[in-house]
């Protein structure tokens, strides 16, 4: 005997539009620095044909150099600051030339984060082992380029020593500039977590951890009569020497703090340092962050592992559906005259309207102040080249949003709040016209996705209340979404499929404004992701061995369905209501839904049935109130349906693939014989 599935009633407001948007502006998709040689594998004439059949016709270029702690060569021609040893600070040339179908970066020799977001293969010359090499701060930070006092940029090196030692002595070898003033602390609390994850606790300085009199050199520093447990140190650098090293002619090599080495333990009876700290050039020394780093680099620093796309390649592959790109600029590990050369070049060849100051300067460990100077200082730059091009940022990494700023007075965590103080303090708020940020919700991609797709929506109304007060009615990009900043299975099976129509529903209802997909480009298979052994990746398509897209994922289906089917593809003006479901567990709604009316005003309605287990009948209602009863559409439903009936998967480590992947069903309906498979898509038009 049929038994018919259980019933979710779905209520249409009908009464009350949400807002209006246009598709052509909202939907976006990403391309970013890749592997060394898959530019010209990817953005061949069948890959770029098969990438705009997603319908995403705005682009958005990532800049994964600012997350490796690299200087970007955006064009390989350029000029060095001391041409002569090739090396210094750069700036590209925007004179015209061959077409620039790569770019580089750089990694900065002068660096002093053991870990960075990007291949992290690099490490901190902090503690390294060599003398001869050393962190610098930026020299961006130092009042003759911000105009404002110093005390407002303090340098700070922080030092995990990984478990509780006892420590009353610091050994810190300088290199020039070094600081005059200084000040050595400790946290005091629980030290479980990292300090800028707010645990409970704060830094304090050790009784004899104050110097005002610095000279250089390599100083060992009792800090305490008696040996205090410690697990972090942070090392905070008020003054600095304005020396420079032998032979140095920049002006900007005396400016900022230079430290060679750090060691710390407890003195021996004799006054010898027992020191507790890893000297390694790798990831096996004691971990260490800093606030800011000197972007000087020499030429046999590039990156040979990796490249981004030249923006001429990207230009000219057709991506940009003839719309201005939003563009990046290097904030945190470039020079503003590095950005200002490439809007110069841009406007001159193509439409650049838009700019994005940075990328991810939370994840960096940036204080909120400094990353404020450096964006207005790359900010007045370009605005020298185009008065009115329109800036933005910080593009936030992912979902901790507002704890990535080291907690340096009490009830003022939040970052953006931070920032947006700073600059609106300077008469300068203009400078960020929108606010981006990231969204990959879940770091778990091995757990079950029922639960994490259930509260998907709650996480993002989460960040709008969070970083509301920051915003100060601003509009919202998320500059890269997708189901996890780590590869896992969820993302080439059904968990994203669902996931992403979902962030652009909820998106969409909060008021934001643009929304650029990450995985826009052929992948491969990756893994990786913590406490995950399992294969996937953010992906449209997977690549064949020659790079050309050859399997569709799930997540292609599922979001051509969003742009072509939900919405008119050609554009105009949508309107977005608000629906009603009387279906949901304690993690959130079991099925979500997302009405408009489209500009031939018909209604098109987006549905997501997240239980994995079970299929629904839907009662769908319009009413001008969602308490209100309300009557069923009236005539058939046409009918775009996407689920396992269309999707199969096979792991098999990097070599796994889609055994089915068949577009979505399209049929009519009765308004009260719909049926939602177990974890589906679909899309009804009336």
């Amino acid at each position: 005997m049929y038994l018919q599935p259980p019933a979710v009633v779905i209520t249409i407001d009908t009464a009350h539009m949400v807002r209006q948007f246009d598709p052509r502006w909202f939907f976006g998709g990403g391309v970013d620095g890749r592997p060394e040689g898959d530019a010209r594998r990817t953005f061949t004439p069948p890959n770029v044909a098969a990438m705009q059949t997603a319908g995403l016709p705005r682009l958005s270029y990532r800049l994964r150099t600012e997350l490796g702690i690299e200087a970007w060569h955006w064009n390989p021609r350029g000029t060095w600051s001391d041409p002569a040893h090739r090396q210094g600070y750069w700036t590209s040339s925007t004179a015209a030339g061959a077409p620039i179908t790569e770019s580089y970066g750089y990694n900065l020799p002068r660096r002093g984060t053991t870990y960075d977001q990007a291949n992290n293969e690099g490490y901190s010359r902090l503690t390294d082992g060599d003398t001869a090499t050393f962190w610098k701060s930026n020299p961006y930070l130092d009042h003759r380029y911000t105009g404002e006092p110093d005390s407002l940029h303090p340098q700070r090196a922080i030092l995990d020593l990984g478990a509780e030692h006892p420590v009353n002595a610091i050994r810190l070898r300088w290199g020039a500039p070094w600081a005059v003033r200084y000040v050595v602390e400790r946290w005091v609390g629980d030290d479980s977590l990292p300090p800028d994850d707010l645990p409970d606790g704060d830094w304090e300085p050790f009784p004899l951890g104050t110097v005002s009199a610095g000279r250089g050199g390599d100083v060992t520093l009792r800090l305490a009569d008696a040996a205090l447990p410690t697990r972090w140190i942070r090392i905070t650098l008020l003054e600095g020497s304005r020396t420079a090293p032998a032979g140095a002619r920049d002006p900007r090599d005396s400016i900022g703090f230079a430290l060679k080495e750090v060691g710390a333990g407890a003195l021996d009876p004799s006054g010898r340092l027992v020191d507790v700290v890893r000297h390694a050039p790798s990831h096996d020394q004691t971990t260490t962050w800093v606030t800011s780093t000197d972007p000087w680099h020499r030429a046999v620093d590039r990156d040979a592992e990796t490249e981004q796309p030249g923006v001429d390649r990207v230009e000219a592959s057709g991506l940009t559906s003839g719309l201005p790109m939003l563009v990046p600029v290097g904030v945190l590990y470039d020079t503003p005259q590095n950005g200002a050369a490439l809007l110069r070049y841009l406007r001159r060849r193509y439409r650049a309207t838009h700019v994005e100051l940075g990328e991810e300067p939370d994840g960096q460990y940036a204080r909120p102040a400094d990353y404020g100077a450096l964006a207005l200082e790359a900010a007045d730059a370009l605005r020298r080249v185009d008065s009115a091009v329109v800036l933005g940022g910080p593009s936030f990494q992912s979902v901790e949003l507002d704890v990535r700023g080291w907690p340096d007075e009490p009830d003022s965590t939040s970052w953006l709040a931070r920032v947006r103080d700073y600059v609106t303090a300077r008469g300068r708020a203009r400078d960020f016209a929108f606010v981006s940020f990231e969204w990959y919700p879940f770091d778990a991609v091995c757990d079950s996705t029922a639960p994490q797709l259930r509260a998907a929506p709650s996480m993002l109304r989460d960040v709008f209340e969070r970083l509301g007060p920051g915003a100060h009615g601003l509009p919202w990009v998320i500059s890269e979404y997708g189901y996890s900043a780590f590869a896992g299975p969820a993302e080439v099976q059904m968990g994203a499929a669902l996931l992403d129509p979902d962030i652009v529903g909820t998106f969409l209802t909060l008021g934001g404004d643009q929304a650029y997909l990450y995985g826009y480009e052929p992948a491969d298979l990756q893994s990786g992701a913590p406490r995950c052994e399992r294969w996937g990746n953010n992906a449209l398509f997977l690549a064949d061995s020659t790079g050309r897209a050859r399997w569709r994922t799930a997540v292609y289906h599922t979001m051509r369905m969003t742009t072509r089917d939900w919405v008119d593809p050609d554009g105009g003006v949508h309107a977005l209501y608000r629906a009603a479901t009387d279906l949901r567990d304690s993690s959130g709604a079991i099925v979500t839904a997302y009405p408009l009316r489209r500009p031939d005003g018909r209604w098109s309605l987006l549905l997501v049935n997240k239980d994995s287990l079970h299929a629904y009948t839907v009662r769908l209602r319009l009413a001008a109130d969602t308490a209100a009863d309300g009557h069923a559409p009236s005539g058939p439903l046409d009918v775009v349906q996407f689920s396992a009936a269309q999707y199969a998967w096979r792991e098999d480590g990097p070599n796994g693939r889609p055994t089915r992947s068949d577009p979505p069903a399209r049929f009519r309906r009765d308004a009260d014989a719909l049926v939602l498979p177990g974890y589906s898509v679909t899309v009804v038009r009336f």
